[in-house]
């Protein structure tokens, strides 16, 4: 990744402070005018080796093409918590994709994976 992408200006940034934790909302653009959002997860923690703090980062880059489905994953997600939402048995593509490829992985033996 260039730095130029790595420094790309902010459209717009909202910080939330949530405990031990800070999340960064930053709505980005794209060369190509399209806008995408970072969530970035900061987290300040003590490292031993160096002997000061320092501050884990997580990010996740959304596109606005998944939007949609992203927040309900999400709202299903959050909902379930909250005791709100009761999954149902649905079964859709993705799903069955998901699940041949998981059967493919856990049939790789370790000794394959020196080969």
């Amino acid at each position: 990744m260039s730095t130029e992408n790595q420094h790309r200006e902010e459209l717009f940034s909202k910080a939330v402070k949530a405990g031990k934790r800070t999340y960064f909302f930053d709505v980005k653009e794209t060369k190509a005018g399209e806008q995408y959002l970072t969530l970035t997860e900061s987290k300040r923690r003590f490292d031993n080796n160096q002997g000061k703090f320092v501050y884990e980062k997580h990010k996740l880059f959304l596109f606005q093409e998944d939007f949609d489905k992203f927040l309900e994953g999400f709202n299903q997600a959050v909902g379930f918590i909250n005791g709100e939402y009761i999954p149902e048995e649905e079964e859709n593509e993705d799903d069955v994709q998901g699940d041949e490829v998981l059967k493919k992985m856990s049939d790789i033996e370790f000794d394959d994976l020196d080969s």
